[in-house]
């Protein structure tokens, strides 16, 4: 049995050794090539904290200070200056053109999505829309839930349920999720879905049943249980 481990052991070994071998033959054919790699991967990197830090940070700055009049002009709710600027500064349409590759660039999506709902323009609403990306509870709930104003709009429902969702229950939390939550329930109360508007009521009753909406949700719950009841009869 001894013996037998020590040869198990040994054969282990010799195996491990003959595949230091191959890696080590293969670095000392290939050496040059590996070389070339590495570097190649050095160049690319330190071209890249220079593109970020010689190009991109200005620009950035940049894209802000331009966007500037166009977020005053959004604050003052003048949605068509916002988009298109006033002649002499440039609206979140042109930020969007020229200054793509910055977070700046990004935020214009929101915002002309916003302005375009806000002034009934609905498609275009959920095209610039679709195009912000952000990692913010609140924003990622605004842009969905905004989205789903469009196509509420538009008339399209159940599209609009589907965004509806999203806002509320994809990054849940106090201050969104109960507001987008009760607009799903009036969406499915449009579509007569009485079921599932109840089981939305009443989520919201019991997770959100400290805020604004979960204070006033118990009328809805009860418009609705009448409803199923009157189906029933």
């Amino acid at each position: 049995m001894e013996e037998n481990n020590k040869k198990n052991t040994t054969d282990n070994e010799l195996e491990n050794e003959s595949m230091l071998s191959k890696t080590e033959q293969f670095i000392d054919k290939n050496k040059k090539s590996i070389t070339y790699i590495i570097g190649g991967l050095i160049v690319v990197v330190a071209l890249f904290f220079i593109y970020k830090k010689s190009y991109l940070a200005p620009l950035e700055d940049e894209a802000h200070q331009e966007m500037f009049m166009a977020e005053n002009y959004f604050a003052k709710d003048s949605f068509k200056l916002a988009l298109n600027g006033d002649g002499q500064y440039p609206g979140f349409l042109t930020i969007i053109d020229e200054y793509s590759s910055t977070t700046a660039g990004n935020l214009a999506n929101y915002y002309a999505g916003i302005c375009y709902l806000r002034l009934g323009q609905f498609e275009k609403a959920i095209q610039y829309l679709e195009e912000y990306s952000t990692d913010d509870v609140l924003l990622y709930a605004t842009k969905n839930g905004s989205i789903g104003d469009a196509y509420l709009e538009l008339g399209k429902t159940d599209e609009a349920i589907k965004y509806y969702k999203k806002a509320s229950y994809d990054k849940p939390n106090q201050f969104s999720s109960p507001f987008y939550l009760m607009k799903l329930g009036f969406a499915y109360e449009k579509l007569e879905q009485w079921d599932k508007a109840l089981e939305t009521y009443e989520y919201i009753e019991k997770q959100y049943n400290r805020t604004n909406e979960g204070r006033k949700v118990e009328k809805y719950i009860t418009r609705v249980k009448i409803k199923l009841n009157k189906e029933d009869l």
